[in-house]
């Protein structure tokens, strides 16, 4: 057992050390790291001070803290406060899993070896220097605190949770109503006693009822508690409405049967349907409703993935076969761990630390020269202009712009109902482009605009006087 322990150790590292060296800039880190800088220094802030467009009104920054807490990260750490960040946060996760989970994990180290290697496939379009990598963190105490209540009535540490909701919705607002929602799934779990087929249910003690009640109170309270009030307690259900930002952005897609890559997802989930399946063990109630809500959030969003493997880590391994293994297995696993650590640090050499990702030093130089009063431009360039002190019509805040202009650029940029108009409405005095976007062919034969610099992906124009 000791043995088998070591490697699952090797194992979560070098996964760890993959995950870390697959990391690739976002361009929502860029407007992240300047409003971490500004609050640093100037205060927290609740109204824009990017947008040349929405400049002044209301922003419910619900990562504020997250935003300081990356900025000190690049003080510390210069350049490679991305990597560093990153690799905090994977390391943070992937250990409180190991903590909490050691012995289950080393009952099987060949069906640990395939649970996270599908947990790091998942994981490998969500590294990211954003928020969520904290939430990941933050979901895994919150199951380990409410199963630890679930699983011995007489625990108190399910009271640390309010203090964890109260921090999450600092760091990252739009998640922190998980605190009180896995409560809430436990507690009304709990309240059953039943066995039907293969499926069966305990009910819990009045204390622990009591308990679970309360916390779930405190950690509504807790929620409130920022910069923004009663208002971050809400924010979650009202982005989850807002149909214009969710059908247009990436990472908020459903996950789809006709992307490939969506696939991982399907076999990851086939894969612990059938594990609790075939085992002799029955499934717990619990177990149950907790696989089917996290699946809920992964098929109807691509960026709640990695809420599925989190969760289930507390809970596959019970339905798992205990299985030892002879020296000879060992070695060969123990030559998969050396094999991902040399795609690591293959993997390594690409990572990005520069200060761009879609836009180059000529064309920052020239916009700062310009120096534009109405630009428009592109939503995937919005984080990076603004990095550079350059206001923007759009950026990676969506949820900002969604009620003021969010459905207008996307009319313009796809050239779709009355873009001329809106074109005229907003007056812009130069445009920075992608070629791949719509407007590009209603830009490049416009003899209203002059064509003042281009490289093989964007072109900038100036409106004529």
């Amino acid at each position: 057992m000791k043995k088998t322990k070591i490697f699952v150790i090797l194992l979560l590292v070098s996964i760890s050390i993959f995950l870390v060296s697959r990391f690739v800039l976002d361009t929502d880190y860029f407007w992240h790291i300047k409003a971490g800088c500004e609050m640093f220094k100037n205060g927290v802030l609740t109204h824009d001070i990017f947008s040349w467009f929405v400049l002044g009104k209301y922003w419910m920054s619900h990562e504020w803290l997250f935003e300081i807490y990356l900025y000190i990260y690049k003080i510390i750490f210069g350049n490679y406060h991305t990597i560093a960040y990153v690799g905090t946060s994977i390391f943070l996760l992937i250990f409180i899993l190991y903590i909490f989970n050691k012995d289950n994990f080393s009952k099987n180290i060949f069906y640990t070896l395939f649970y996270f290697v599908l947990f790091a496939t998942m994981g490998l379009a969500f590294i990211q220097a954003r928020p969520h990598m904290i939430s990941y963190s933050f979901i895994a105490l919150t199951i380990y605190l409410c199963f630890d209540l679930y699983k011995n009535k007489d625990s108190k540490k399910i009271y640390f949770l309010p203090l964890i909701s109260i921090l999450w919705s600092n760091v990252h607002g739009g998640s922190s109503n998980l605190s009180y929602i896995l409560c809430i799934i436990f507690l009304v779990c709990g309240l059953f006693s039943f066995k039907f087929k293969k499926i069966e249910s305990d009910r819990i003690s009045k204390m622990q009822i009591y308990r679970y009640l309360l916390v779930i109170v405190l950690c509504m309270i807790g929620i409130c508690i920022n910069i923004h009030g009663v208002k971050m307690f809400i924010y979650p259900y009202i982005n989850m409405l807002d149909t214009t930002m969710i059908n247009n952005i990436n990472e908020w897609q459903p996950t789809s049967l006709g992307v490939l890559y969506h696939y991982v997802y399907y076999i990851y989930l086939l894969f612990i349907i059938m594990t609790m399946l075939v085992s002799s063990k029955k499934i717990k109630l619990i177990d149950f409703v907790l696989l089917l809500f996290v699946s809920y959030l992964g098929l109807k969003s691509v960026r709640f993935w990695l809420y599925s493997p989190i969760v289930m880590s507390f809970i596959i391994c019970d339905y798992v076969k205990e299985i030892r293994v002879s020296n000879l297995p060992i070695y060969i696993l123990s030559s998969l761990i050396v094999l991902i650590l040399g795609v690591s640090i293959y993997n390594s050499k690409y990572i990005n630390i520069t200060n761009h990702l879609n836009l180059d030093d000529e064309v920052i130089k020239i916009i700062k020269k310009e120096n534009p009063k109405r630009l428009f431009n592109m939503y995937e360039y919005g984080g990076e202009l603004i990095y550079n002190d350059i206001s923007v019509f759009i950026d990676g805040r969506a949820d900002l712009y969604s009620k003021y202009n969010f459905k207008d650029y996307l009319d313009i940029s796809d050239l779709n109902n009355d873009y001329k108009k809106l074109i005229d409405k907003y007056d812009f005095d130069y445009l920075l482009i992608n070629k791949k976007a719509n407007i590009y062919y209603y830009l490049k034969d416009n003899d209203e605009y002059d064509n003042i610099y281009e490289n093989k992906n964007l072109i900038l124009y100036k409106k004529n006087s």
